[in-house]
């Protein structure tokens, strides 16, 4: 008996669809349209006095509940709208004309991060893959000198799903002076992560995938000793110390706010509490374990049928997905998803599958079985 199955009635779209795509977007949990009526209903009814009525607290309170996820302490995330912002203030806390301006990076990392980085001034170094699945650590420790600022790595690469040696790297990074961003959006909800045992100094991430919250719910996490001495030039009003002041001159908040910038994203947040909370209740461990029996049978399945696996073999260096290298990849999942296969597709890569907890083991049989009818048509 899999006991995380009983969870699968709080998820409306599991009665229609064979739903392998947590990865890209999780499943709606039942309650979060309760979530966003309360949303509605507070605006309808309270008006602009929602503000002082929780409204404003939200980019915290709701971090709280993610912090218990992530192994962060209370009022340690401030919830944003996505990475790239989360990134921008990241980097803009750092002075780029400096000798120590290089940003260390993986050649695999998500594209809306390097897009950041190449147009900073910084120098940035990318250390590639030597098989399109993994990034050796060898060489990421390598490329980090003295004259590094920040390392920046996916803890899981979303293009393969490699997990990298997230502890080791924090290590090298901080024996050379430098600081780390790790993205955790492949790995939070899905792979036991402790930022603050880990010691990265910021983490980013989002709620789309695997935490069930959503779009428009991107997260911060920075390291509580180092607020004092970061200045983000990212930034706005929320992330004043008075901000209902309108002063001209910016005084930081000395808390974790000072990380914030513009007017929060309230309904969004509404949307990711209930993700959070169910995540939070079954406990990320008991999903790990079932996410590496799941993902190894998919593996097995994938290659019984002829088909190149592009992920690592070594459930230790795997996140969530498994992703399988099929000819007309693109095609397949279109035609997938109009049978209400959910799977996604990228170009030099291949379909990505994703069981989560709610995952029954004859879907796996079921996913593949139509993928190789399809790819013999």
């Amino acid at each position: 008996m899999d006991a995380l199955l009983n969870w699968r009635k709080e998820f409306p779209i599991l009665d229609r669809t064979v739903y392998m795509i947590s990865h890209s977007l999780g499943a709606m949990p039942r309650r979060t349209r309760d979530r966003l009526t309360q949303f509605a209903d507070e605006w309808d009814t309270r008006g602009i006095r929602a503000w002082e009525e929780g409204w404003w607290e939200m980019p915290v309170t709701v971090g709280n509940l993610l912090a218990k996820i992530i192994g962060a302490g209370d009022g340690e995330i401030v919830m944003q709208q996505n990475v790239s912002i989360c990134q921008q203030i990241v980097l803009s806390c750092f002075d780029w004309t400096l000798k120590r301006n290089k940003i260390v990076s993986e050649a695999m990392n998500f594209p809306s991060n390097m897009y950041n980085y190449e147009r900073l001034g910084a120098r940035f170094v990318t250390v590639p893959s030597t098989d399109g699945i993994t990034i050796p650590l060898d060489l990421m420790l390598a490329a980090i000198d003295e004259e590094t600022a920040l390392v920046s790595v996916s803890h899981v690469l979303f293009r393969s799903s490699f997990q990298q040696d997230l502890a080791a790297l924090t290590r090298r990074a901080h024996e050379a002076g430098a600081k780390i961003v790790a993205d955790v959006y492949q790995s939070a909800g899905t792979v036991p992560l402790d930022v603050r045992g880990l010691g990265v100094d910021f983490a980013v991430g989002g709620s789309v995938k695997w935490l069930l919250g959503g779009p428009g719910a991107g997260f911060l996490y920075v390291r509580r000793d180092l607020w004092p001495s970061l200045e983000p030039r990212a930034t706005g009003w929320a992330a004043h110390r008075q901000p209902f002041l309108f002063a001209p001159e910016h005084d930081y908040d000395p808390g974790i706010n000072r990380f914030l910038n513009g007017t929060p994203n309230i309904p969004a947040m509404y949307s990711a509490m209930s993700g959070y909370e169910i995540i939070g209740e079954i406990g990320v461990p008991a999903i790990r374990e079932k996410s590496m029996r799941q993902t190894e049978r998919l593996i097995a399945l994938a290659e019984e049928a002829g088909f190149r696996v592009n992920s690592p073999r070594d459930p230790k260096q795997r996140g969530g997905t498994v992703v399988i290298d099929v000819p007309n990849g693109y095609e397949i999942t279109q035609e997938l998803g109009r049978r209400d296969y959910l799977v996604d597709y990228r170009p030099g890569a291949g379909i990505r599958v994703a069981p989560h907890f709610y995952t029954k083991d004859e879907e796996l049989d079921l996913v593949i079985a139509e993928i190789a009818k399809l790819s013999r048509n």
